[in-house]
């Protein structure tokens, strides 16, 4: 049994950032702000923020077919390490996870090598080609979460509808990639100035507008439940309004990188500021920040895409798209507290709350009764990131050399302890 006490609990549920106590007991937060009972265990947070820990809603991780760029057991390291308690995985692995054979492989895998839950996503077509139905029944029961074949979208509508009211009829969550796929192939920037001066394959925004137009009209016919993996755009978002105006069960994320970054940091053509979609206007980024704010985008996630020096080290139209984000999502985040305005709170109803009700997971929330997964920090702590510090296999991250705030002091999964930071050597 923990007692947390001297701690700023940030209550993404209750909107709330005040000073109080937890008390944990058999994994689960069973009172608050009472006395400490004699047979537990105090932890003095130090006036630190104590949270829900983050649920990283799309992580790509190699195993199977990739592990030289990361495998369970190291993104589940870097997972603890920045205070993700609840890993989505996406099913972008080789094979793809479109089989409960293959589900329930990396079931097996994850809970015997990671620290963190880890919970799977699978393909909603085989082999994520767009072509034939998964088995999405079969899947379900095996314990996927939702169904998405990421950024391969798919052009062939029909199947795409016939797949959306399959899954309508099993209560399942679709999520999709909103781009339209002819405009955006090949295309490695956002159209512009920028992108004719560096001579870069470009993709209007309207690709992502066009896209995401589409599904809404899938989500209407068929009335699926409906989540958009990255909503980057500001001519998203009125089209993004209605639906939820008109009713739609639609909720839409959007990755750190896109909320902290925009298309100049790619500067000289530096690959790690290569992503899928690309980095767009600081225009773009603002308007994202403020519908974070206003709570039209629900989610925010890293999309933790590892990359090999090999594939990342290439002219900037070849490299590989991507970066890893587990450890880097917290202090990435605490650019949005302290240069954007936005609260605590709200910070963690994105990271946390959000992602967890949409996937019908209990975390998220410091609720009585909810597990005690958990991530202690201090917003303040200043460092400079090395990426060679990283767990992550991968080192491919846009923040290397940058100065950060916010560390995590330690990382609570049920109530045990998976990470503190004072074990880590200096």
């Amino acid at each position: 049994m923990l007692w947390f006490h001297n701690a700023r609990l940030i209550d993404p549920e209750a909107g709330t950032d005040a000073i109080g106590a937890l008390l944990v007991r058999d994994g689960k937060i069973v009172e608050r702000d009472g006395p400490c009972p004699e047979d537990a265990r105090a932890v003095d947070c130090g006036g630190k923020c104590l949270a829900p820990g983050i649920v990283d809603m799309g992580v790509q991780v190699g195993e199977p077919g990739a592990q030289h760029k990361e495998s369970l057991r190291t993104a589940g390291l870097a997972a603890a390490r920045g205070g993700v308690t609840t890993i989505i995985m996406r099913p972008d692995t080789d094979p793809a996870i479109d089989t409960p054979e293959v589900l329930e492989y990396v079931t097996r895998r994850a809970t015997a090598r990671t620290p963190v839950n880890i919970r799977a996503m699978a393909a909603l077509t085989r082999a994520r080609e767009g072509r034939e139905m998964a088995e999405i029944s079969f899947l379900l029961d095996a314990g996927a979460v939702a169904f998405t074949d990421g950024d391969r979208v798919s052009t062939d509508t029909k199947v795409l509808s016939r797949c959306m009211a399959y899954a309508r009829g099993l209560g399942a969550l679709v999520i999709g990639h909103p781009q339209d796929p002819g405009l955006s192939h090949g295309a490695c920037a956002t159209s512009g100035k920028f992108a004719s001066l560096r001579g870069l394959p470009a993709v209007s925004p309207m690709a992502e507008r066009m896209g995401f137009d589409r599904d809404m009209g899938l989500v209407e016919m068929t009335g699926v439940r409906y989540h958009a993996d990255q909503v980057t755009c500001a001519r998203t978002l009125p089209a993004l309004d209605r639906a939820k105006a008109n009713g739609l069960d639609v909720t839409a994320g959007i990755s750190i990188h896109h909320l902290t970054l925009n298309e100049f940091d790619v500067g000289s053509y530096r690959s790690f500021f290569k992503f899928t979609p690309p980095l767009r206007a600081e225009e773009d980024r603002r308007a994202m920040v403020q519908a974070v704010a206003d709570g039209l985008i629900d989610v925010i996630c890293s999309m933790h895409t590892p990359q090999d020096e090999e594939s990342k080290r290439l002219p900037f139209e070849e490299a590989a798209s991507g970066a890893v984000g587990l450890e880097t999502l917290l202090p990435a985040a605490m650019r949005l507290y302290h240069s954007e305005g936005l609260a605590l709170p709200t910070i963690w109803r994105a990271l946390s709350l959000n992602p967890a009700k949409r996937l019908g997971l209990a975390s998220g929330k410091l609720s009585l009764g909810a597990p005690a997964d958990l991530v202690l920090f201090d917003p303040d702590a200043p460092f400079v990131l090395d990426r060679f510090t990283l767990a992550s296999k991968s080192k491919n991250t846009p923040f290397d050399g940058a100065r950060m705030e916010g560390r995590v002091l330690a990382t609570y999964v049920g109530g045990a302890c998976v990470f503190d930071a004072q074990e880590v050597p200096a």
